[in-house]
């Protein structure tokens, strides 16, 4: 429905990451007086939303999430919410679809303001993957309840707000680190476009943070001013110990970041793996 309206409004852009409004506004001949959208929608953290809605002028910018297994999307914002619901959270479930969230080691459901993985069903949810029964078991309960693997907040106002993915939660010291946080954090400095922050083994603490960052063009940063600014506004050990600064990152089709293949390189470069098992 807030597609349809937008649709009447006025020409929308639709995307389903957030990809594409990184490249034009990270584009050298970017201009806001060039670009004409009214709306849009994205699956994007706080910090990109707020740069589209204020740096492209997309005033009826909505913020979404799905997954390939339970496609296109599982919650949805609309135009005319709040700024800050639409930058904040993902919004609410769409029409005949089911959203909880539960605890990840007892499945039991939590309540409002407790983050826990989000689980989905509907019509939307897959039937299964092709030709693998064990896989298709291991994501969807006997009461057809898809186990995302993404980590939410469910906030009173009913819309959800996606903080983290438990296979990417690193645990460095005993302490636990969700990427998300940092990524959303890295891209409020004025000179980063892109940001993915992975753990890499590490011997003395279990795991440490690795973060690999693009540039705007015709900015410059050093891996020690960067850390410095993470230093003064967030915890220490979240402070990425290694950081590489790259013109791509490895991407499937769809523009998602492949953060396996980015451990793999930083292990290989790093040697961590000879070193975590010597």
């Amino acid at each position: 429905e807030a597609l349809r309206m937008l649709d009447e409004e006025a020409s929308t852009l639709t995307s389903g990451n957030d990809t594409i409004f990184l490249m034009l506004m990270g584009h050298p001949d970017f201009n806001r007086k060039r670009i004409h959208l009214r709306g849009g929608w994205a699956a994007a953290g706080p910090e990109v939303m707020k740069k589209v809605h204020d740096e492209m002028g997309v005033r009826h910018m909505c913020n979404a999430y799905g997954l390939s297994e339970a496609s296109p999307n599982v919650v949805l914002s609309a135009w005319n919410d709040p700024l800050e619901l639409r930058v904040e959270t993902v919004g609410r479930p769409l029409p005949g679809v089911e959203v909880k969230i539960v605890d990840p080691a007892t499945g039991a459901a939590l309540p409002d303001n407790q983050q826990g993985e989000l689980c989905t069903r509907g019509h939307l949810v897959m039937l299964g993957y092709y030709g693998n029964p064990e896989a298709t078991q291991a994501a969807i309960d006997r009461e057809g309840w898809l186990h995302t693997g993404d980590l939410a907040i469910r906030l009173p106002s009913g819309a959800y707000k996606i903080t983290g993915r438990l296979k990417d939660m690193v645990i460095r010291g005993g302490e636990n680190i969700y990427p998300r946080e940092i990524e959303e954090f890295l891209f409020t400095h004025p000179a980063i476009e892109q940001a993915a922050v992975v753990g890499l083994p590490d011997p003395k603490y279990g795991e440490e943070l690795c973060a690999w960052v693009k540039l705007k063009t015709g900015h410059s940063l050093t891996a020690e001013e960067l850390q410095e600014f993470c230093r003064r506004q967030l915890a220490h050990f979240k402070t990425p110990r290694h950081v590489r600064f790259v013109e791509a990152f490895p991407q499937t089709v769809t523009g998602k970041i492949q953060k396996f293949k980015i451990r793999e390189l930083m292990k290989q470069e790093l040697g961590l793996d000879e070193q975590r098992t010597a």
